[in-house]
């Protein structure tokens, strides 16, 4: 046995002094556990709000000793690798400035200086980690859009390119194939995936599994034959967009933990707009005598390049510290966050309380014998997060995005384009969808997540009566084509900064933590459930309703998206995990009148300019009137503040 496999074995067998220190942290802290009414699911809870601050309440003296004692039940007993836990237990409490640890350098002092004034600042290692989240989100949008282009060809040569009711179906059910696997398999296997294979690893086989199926799709010869080839690409879509937010949020520091989780939304746009660009590329491409034609195929299969590239260089990046934890390899994780931060001090402070978070989560895990499922449905706090989750899920598919982002080249085609025109106009589309994501990283956290719907989804309604009526323009005026591609363009400009990324981020934020992997699991399948059932009607809907009515549809859904919004959908934009357990804890019927008062407070504020109207309180104020403000008594010298630690504690993801 080796001196690392020893040190593994050692750290998973019985649980040290130490051990039962950190995971006696609550209690330490103050927190009580309640056994009265309510019982575990009330003491899940008051652990989850624990998460916020689980070294609070100790002295900088209980850190330190903390901190050396955590570095030598790791196996890193080293003198370098023991002060770096002692000084980063006491950084991590938030204790002293850093100019009153006279322990620290020079060096280490600017460092952590740095962290908030040059939060861009930070070893080339954590951007190549970026980099592969990145090049995983262009695989994503590829695997989605390579279609839109293709379709016109493979469901003429396959026999399903007429107006027949059964022809539209089985091109909607093709072309949805991947997102049903998603929505009743993909999604859910996740977890065990990265149980099993890391997170490194989860993305490898997702990816090695995209490019398989896309270079299968290429040689597809019948629609049943494509449509259990594009089945298959589900469980690569599937795992890969659940675990690549997670992994760069768990190696991300926490100044850019937000902008990197974004990076998704941002980077699966680029994809759409590569995947239009493949699709015009290859149009012109001769058959070559291939059977049933060449270029097609050459559009379905260009998405595997990416996804090679990915499978390429995921193992050059270090793993997720928070996964090796996970296994109790104590000493795996510091080398991999060692390589995300300029200085020991930065990985031993993250690396001790992501642990201290773990321990914490394991008690709230723990806690009773309740079933956690059931508790989803049965503690109102959680069953009001999953309201509002579910909303802006399904929300995020019935809008519409998804109609354009398949079908567009069939939509413009049947305005009046040619086929070259019409793959054009839809990579024009795709400049648009990625140039406007990226203002997100600006206006999510300016204007709030609630704001943003509420402004988006009456523009989107507008936008797509517009491109809906606008075929109604005969087709001998300029004015036809030209208005069905602007109110394309305009609901693309306005769907980029609103429902495109506040689904993933609100979910993220709603649910407690010891719920969170359930609550995102329901939310991931609840996306993927909706675009197929999108993907699978469109067509249909193009014959029976036409293009006017196909458009008011989505139109019509985008109007009851703002009002379910306005009744059922808190802000969750800057709230702690106490301030978010009031914000949920509120009864639907409260919430709804408050939604109400508010349109009545906009109409006679902004549209009928009577000034003296009071704007009415939100309905968990009194909930959370009572809370002591959690930085009183910190300073901005002390480094980060706790209400920032609230937030985003360093080194652990918070999806």
């Amino acid at each position: 046995m080796t001196a690392a496999e020893k040190k593994n074995d050692r750290l998973s067998s019985s649980p040290s002094q130490t051990e039962v220190e950190l995971s006696e942290m609550p209690r330490a802290a103050g927190l009580e556990h309640k056994q009265a009414a309510g019982g575990a699911a009330n003491e899940r809870l008051e652990v989850s709000k624990k998460l916020a601050n689980p070294l609070a309440g100790l002295t900088a003296e209980q850190l330190a000793a903390m901190g050396e004692d955590y570095a030598r039940l790791a196996g890193l007993t080293s003198e370098e690798d023991v002060r770096a836990f002692r000084l980063g237990a006491i950084i991590a409490g938030d204790h002293a400035p850093y100019d009153q640890i006279p322990e620290l350098t020079a060096r280490e002092r600017e460092v952590l200086q740095r962290e908030t004034t040059h939060k861009w600042s930070n070893p080339s290692m954590l951007y190549w980690v970026v980099a592969i989240c990145s090049l995983c989100a262009a695989v994503q949008g590829m695997d989605e859009t390579v279609v839109n282009g293709a379709q016109i060809f493979y469901k003429q040569v396959f026999g399903i390119g007429t107006n027949r009711e059964r022809d539209t179906w089985l091109v909607g059910l093709v072309n949805g194939a991947p997102y049903l696997c998603c929505a009743v398999i993909g999604c859910w296997i996740t977890d065990p995936m990265n149980r099993a294979f890391g997170r490194r690893g989860t993305i490898f086989i997702s990816c090695l599994i995209s490019a398989l199926a896309c270079f299968w799709q290429a040689f597809t010869n019948t629609w049943w034959h494509m449509f259990i080839a594009r089945f298959f690409l589900g469980f690569g879509i599937g795992p890969k967009s659940a675990t690549t937010p997670v992994f760069a949020a768990e190696c991300s520091p926490p100044k850019l933990r937000g902008a990197l989780v974004m990076q998704w939304q941002m980077w699966t746009a680029f994809g759409i707009m590569i995947g239009y660009v493949a699709d015009l590329a290859f149009y012109f491409v001769p058959d070559s005598g291939i059977e049933l034609g060449l270029n097609w195929r050459l559009m379905m299969g260009s998405a595997l390049l990416p996804a090679v590239v990915v499978c390429l260089l995921a193992f050059k990046c270090p793993e997720s510290p928070r996964w090796y934890l996970s296994k109790n390899r104590h000493g795996d994780a510091f080398d991999s966050v060692c390589q995300l931060r300029f200085e020991k001090v930065q990985a031993a402070r993250d690396l001790f309380y992501t642990y201290t978070l773990l321990q914490t989560e394991k008690q709230a895990m723990s806690i009773g014998t309740g079933n956690r499922v059931k508790e989803l449905f049965t503690i109102r706090r959680n069953r009001n997060a999953m309201v509002a989750s579910e909303i802006v899920m399904f929300m995020q598919q019935f809008c519409g995005v998804n109609v354009i982002a398949y079908f567009s080249s069939e939509i413009f085609v049947q305005a009046g384009y040619s086929n070259v025109s019409a793959l054009a106009a839809s990579l024009g589309f795709g400049v648009i969808n990625w140039l406007f994501a990226i203002p997100a990283f600006y206006t999510i956290d300016t204007f709030g997540r609630r704001n943003l719907l509420l402004t988006t989804f009456p523009l989107m309604a507008f936008f797509m009566f517009f491109t809906g009526y606008s075929f109604w323009i005969p087709e001998s005026s300029s004015a036809h084509i030209a208005c069905i591609a602007l109110g394309i363009y305009l609901f693309g400009m306005v769907y980029s900064p609103g429902e495109g990324p506040v689904p993933f981020t609100y979910s993220a934020e709603a649910y407690p933590l010891y719920i969170r992997p359930i609550g995102m699991s329901l939310a991931t399948a609840t996306t993927w459930l909706f675009n197929f059932i999108l993907a699978l009607t469109w067509p249909r809907m193009l014959v029976a309703f036409t293009p006017q009515g196909g458009f008011s549809w989505y139109a019509g859904w985008n109007i009851v998206g703002f009002f379910l919004v306005l009744f059922f959908v808190p802000e969750t934009k800057e709230k702690t995990l106490e301030e978010l357990d009031g914000v949920f804890d509120v009864p639907l019927r409260r919430r709804a009148a408050h939604g109400a008062r508010q349109a009545v407070y906009f109409c006679r504020r902004y549209l009928l300019r009577q000034s003296a109207v009071d704007k009415p309180a939100p309905p968990h104020e009194e909930s959370v009137r009572g809370v002591a403000d959690p930085t009183a008594g910190f300073t901005k010298e002390k480094g980060a503040s706790l209400r920032e630690k609230v937030t985003e504690p360093p080194g652990v993801a918070q999806v």
